[in-house]
């Protein structure tokens, strides 16, 4: 499993794509899952907002270019009175939502200051569709420059049709990949966005994020079994290693590991991405841990359990914790399968539904993000280097997408929008310290940033409306960014 986005990925699926083998399913971005999972919470009364549709620019940045395509987003005018602000939920790499502008913290301050509210659908994702199909020649009008075009025009598109003025400011809301990109249109656009609440956003590019496995080895240690958690991750990731290296291999694995087709270990790729899909069971629970039905505590619960087994056995126990959350038969961890998926070319595909061949572009073309194994400070071996990742670029997109292509193309990101560096006034950047893409985002004040490193919580937890199971460092966090939004909208 690829963590790549944004960001990326699990909660439970109820989906038409139902059937689709785990790794499939765990290769979801983590809108198409969660948003499955929100819309659920939705309402049914007259909170329930409106669904419009805006033609958009194909090119925003080619005057010669006259094709448009039709935009999706959600309203909700409930709480507005015509003099207040409009909050804006920028979308992400998956399907729009009707969640964000109904039942989000968001909306609990829309209704506190009397907010119009918006959710634009990101270009490319969900029915925003601008071209025939996603071969890749069509693929080079998504970028975040582009959606960030998009959100440019909608806004001015809204203040002529709702005759807002300069009193109405403009707050832009966004999480994970949709953090950074709500930080870098107040960088961009900062005419159009007063403000910004960019949260668990990873602003700086990155080609090898190596420190993704070790800050889930950080978080697994927060555990009651601490350091003994990671041990055993340590202990059976070597033994996996040497029984695909044993002459009697692969069977015993094929068995324990309940994999969809036989192993072999002279398939190299196969092998990588047996140790990747591995380790990707726990980073997708750490990554939204406390949000779903297994967290952290679970995972480590059973790698110490000695009743279970050698820890091989009970990395195998935790392989099948995912399997029934899933409601999967069986491990599809080849790298055949993955790239299958990956170059799936039809908007009635799996891959485009879940907006994966889409989101894996853009991380070959403008940002990295690759979970690779190459740190020393992370349990799950060294099987999955970043040399095999960034492969997928070109075997999924043309042999043009070398490495030395995607590198480039971080480097120009980092170039255009500050990496790390970036300085923003009115701008929030919430992030957690369970979630592992706080390594590449905003965490503290050197710069002058508002930065809200959140103790013991995961990706874009601040989001969500309040809670009982709410930890104290989250309850203050949500007080932080709302003193933040009353200095904005009522100082």
């Amino acid at each position: 499993m690829r963590f790549v986005s944004t960001i990326l990925l699990v909660f439970i699926a109820i989906s038409a794509f139902q059937q689709v083998d785990a790794l499939k399913r765990f290769r979801k971005t983590k809108w198409t899952i969660l948003n499955e999972i929100l819309d659920s919470q939705i309402p049914h009364d007259s909170r329930i907002p409106q669904l419009g549709t805006i033609m958009q620019k194909l090119d925003h940045f080619d005057v010669t270019n006259t094709e448009t395509f039709r935009q999706r987003y959600y309203y909700n005018t409930a709480n507005f009175k015509g003099d207040g602000p409009v909050f804006l939920f920028i979308g992400g790499e998956g399907t729009a939502s009707p969640y964000w502008v109904t039942s989000s913290m968001m909306m609990t301050w829309a209704a506190k200051y009397g907010a119009l509210a918006f959710e634009l659908e990101h270009r490319y994702y969900g029915q925003s569709q601008p071209t025939a199909d996603l071969t890749t020649p069509n693929l080079k009008y998504l970028s975040s420059g582009q959606a960030l075009a998009d959100l440019a025009y909608f806004i001015e598109d809204k203040i002529l049709e709702y005759n807002l003025t300069s009193n109405n400011k403009w707050i832009v809301f966004g999480g994970s990949y949709a953090g950074a990109m709500a930080a870098w249109f107040r960088l961009k656009y900062p005419h159009l966005a007063y403000g910004a609440v960019a949260s668990s956003g990873p602003v700086l590019a990155q080609v090898n994020f190596k420190d993704y496995y070790a800050v889930v080895a950080r978080s697994l240690e927060t555990s009651p079994q601490g350091l003994a958690c990671t041990a055993a991750i340590q202990e059976a990731t070597t033994a996996l290693k040497a029984a695909v290296n044993s002459p009697n291999c692969c069977g015993n694995i094929q068995t324990q590991f309940k994999l969809c087709s036989p192993l072999s270990n002279t398939n190299s790729e196969d092998v990588a991405s047996l140790f990747e899909y591995m380790a990707g069971n726990f980073a997708g629970i750490i990554q939204y841990n406390g949000f779903y039905s297994l967290d952290l505590n679970d995972l480590c619960n059973v790698m110490t359990n000695t009743a279970l087994g050698d820890p091989l056995a009970r990395y195998a126990a935790v392989n099948d914790l995912l399997l029934n959350l899933y409601g999967a038969s069986c491990t599809d961890s080849t790298y055949a399968s993955w790239i299958d998926y990956l170059s799936e070319t039809s908007w009635d595909s799996p891959s485009a539904q879940d907006g994966y061949r889409q989101w894996f572009y853009q991380t070959c073309t403008e940002f990295g993000y690759y979970q690779s194994s190459d740190s020393t400070e992370q349990p799950f071996g060294d099987q999955f280097p970043i040399d095999f990742i960034v492969g997928d670029c070109a075997a999924a997109y043309g042999s043009q997408f070398s490495a030395s292509a995607v590198q480039a193309a971080v480097d120009r990101t980092n170039s255009a929008y500050g990496g790390l560096g970036i300085e923003l006034a009115r701008t929030v950047f919430p992030n957690g310290s369970i979630d592992p893409w706080h390594a590449l985002g905003v965490t503290n004040n050197a710069t002058g940033n508002i930065a809200i490193y959140i103790d013991g919580t995961s990706h874009c937890a601040d989001m969500y409306p309040p809670s009982a199971s709410d930890s104290a460092q989250l309850i203050e966090a949500r007080q932080k960014i709302e003193a933040n939004l009353d200095a904005w909208l009522l100082g």
